[in-house]
């Protein structure tokens, strides 16, 4: 079975990873390409770097030391400028996760076994580009990961394989995806190798049940005081590491990087118009106290933009006139 995988950031690295291994461990299966965005220019010197499956695509080829590494292509979209060089490699399946283009049925036809596809959420639940995030701003309890055949509809294909997976509200967009990645590797290999021996059975999605996530933005990030805050709370944890959620200081914008409801009821040590966004007070085991449209946020780190993040005693001591002061979403 010769494997073309296409992916681009690093919550797919393990999956290519494990497939590189098979390839290099089981003789009935070799990677043969990987299919991957350009480089882009990146710091303060604009050097080209690659995808982090780039990246990977390159310290992964010294390991095949007996076999050709496979060959890498870095086209802008897969369209027919792409297709005689994936051709070239006489892929039987193509493997996809994250890669960020919708692939067509012409390019499609190239893989005699089809393509199936990575996608890290309990589908039909959450298809589209952040699934991710999704789960935790839709404070589920649960999530997973599944393994689909590519279909012209996005994420609409039967599912071949699915694990789930129990969430503790504290997760964010980072480590669930780290563990989204490592648990997507292992379903994958499981997959693949059903697909040697035919017997990976497909079940139809019911579409009456799906649901869809949307592209975040940067704006997305900035929050409205007058959301509870636990609705507060989800969405720290769902945008990061990106965009990152921010309020105002007067005009300074300010990231509140962690936080979380207190621990217990707490009585803030200054009391203050309960406005949305006033900052209260402290409380020693929780934080900086703002107040919310429904109840009590304690911001445990924060960051004013240009400068380091710090523990919240630690911002305190800089800023000396934060409690009594009111956030706002807008200068």
């Amino acid at each position: 079975m010769r494997i073309l995988f296409a992916g681009s950031p690093a919550i797919a690295v393990p999956s290519l990873e494990a497939l590189a291994r098979l390839s290099l461990e089981d003789d009935r299966f070799r990677l043969v390409g990987v299919l991957t965005n350009p480089d882009t220019k990146r710091g303060r010197r604009g050097d080209p770097e690659p995808t982090d499956i780039g990246a990977a695509a390159d310290r992964l080829s010294g390991d095949f030391a007996d076999m050709p590494p496979p060959v890498q292509l870095k086209p802008e979209k897969p369209d027919g400028a792409v297709w005689e060089a994936v051709a070239a490699l006489k892929p039987d399946l193509l493997v996809s996760f994250a890669y960020g283009h919708i692939f067509g049925p012409r390019f499609l036809s190239l893989f005699p076994l089809g393509g199936i596809n990575v996608h890290p959420s309990l589908l039909p639940k959450y298809r589209g580009a952040t699934p991710i995030p999704a789960a935790i701003l839709g404070r589920e309890r649960e999530t997973g990961v599944t393994i689909q055949r590519l279909a012209p509809e996005m994420d609409a294909g039967d599912i071949l394989a699915q694990e789930r997976f129990p969430l503790n509200g504290r997760e964010t967009t980072l480590s669930l995806s780290h563990i989204a990645a490592e648990k997507g590797a292992e379903l994958l290999l499981t997959v693949v190798q059903d697909l040697a021996l035919d017997s990976a059975a497909g079940r139809r999605q019911n579409n009456d049940e799906a649901t869809y996530c949307s592209v975040i933005s940067k704006e997305d990030g900035l929050i409205d005081w007058s959301q509870g805050a636990a609705e507060i709370d989800a969405k720290i944890r769902a945008y990061t590491p990106w965009p990152l959620c921010r309020t105002f200081h007067g005009e300074e914008p300010l990231y509140i990087l962690e936080g979380g409801l207190p621990e217990e009821p707490v009585q803030a040590e200054n009391a203050g118009p309960l406005l949305p966004g006033t900052v209260l007070g402290i409380d020693r085991n929780s934080g900086i106290l703002v107040q919310t449209g429904d109840g009590v946020f304690a911001v445990r780190r924060l960051q004013y933009a240009a400068k380091k993040a710090l523990a919240w005693r630690d911002f305190l001591n800089g800023a000396r006139d934060f409690i009594g002061a009111r956030l706002t979403g807008l200068v």
